[in-house]
């Protein structure tokens, strides 16, 4: 049983529509709004060697690939990686890299377990809920968490998982972008570098 303060909690996520990231975050591309990726088991940020940009791999049914996360393009694929590095695994649920990444293990998060950042440097928070489960929504907020107010003062409900499972969402170290993967695809929102 819910009690009152839970219940007018799920009220309020179950009345949030889904918005647009705010200022300075944005959809990485505005038209597509996600990176199809089938069979997506989990996704973990690296750092480009030469550029400092930030990097998400992606690990699926189909192997490993790169993706520039100020871009949205793959640029780095291996359809068959090793079997016994195929999935996250270790005590850091770790894949080895690919491309610039070759040589450094890159931590996981999704199906197998593991976490991406819940928060940024600079006080930005990213929460999953499930007011409806097994359907999970995504909230950015400014306040800590806290969501409090109405939505989209300084909270916004970015994302509604009801058409495939969630695996991980969260900021990548640099806090310059969050992603958000479920099992088809996924969303990266991004702001300019900070200062």
């Amino acid at each position: 049983m819910l009690s009152d303060h839970q219940q007018r909690l799920r009220a309020r996520f179950l009345a949030a529509p889904v918005v647009a990231p705010p200022e300075p975050w944005r959809h990485l591309d505005r038209t597509r709004r996600c990176i199809p990726v089938g069979g997506l088991q989990g996704v973990g940020f690296g750092v480009h060697p030469q550029t400092g940009v930030d990097l998400l791999m992606v690990v699926s049914m189909d192997g490993f690939g790169l993706i520039d996360a100020t871009t949205g393009a793959t640029i780095a694929r291996d359809r068959d990686p090793d079997p016994d590095d195929a999935s996250p695994s270790g005590p850091d649920l770790a894949c080895p890299g690919i491309g610039v990444l070759v040589g450094t293990r890159v931590r996981v998060a999704g199906l197998f377990g593991g976490g991406l950042h819940a928060t940024t440097g600079d006080g930005w928070t990213v929460d999953v809920v499930a007011p409806e489960w097994p359907n999970h929504r995504v909230l950015l907020s400014a306040d800590g968490g806290a969501c409090k107010g109405p939505p989209g003062t300084s909270w916004w409900h970015v994302l509604h998982a009801d058409y495939s499972e969630l695996r991980a969402a969260g900021f990548s170290p640099s806090g310059r972008t969050l992603a958000i993967a479920t099992s088809s695809d996924v969303t990266l929102i991004v702001r300019p570098d900070l200062p």
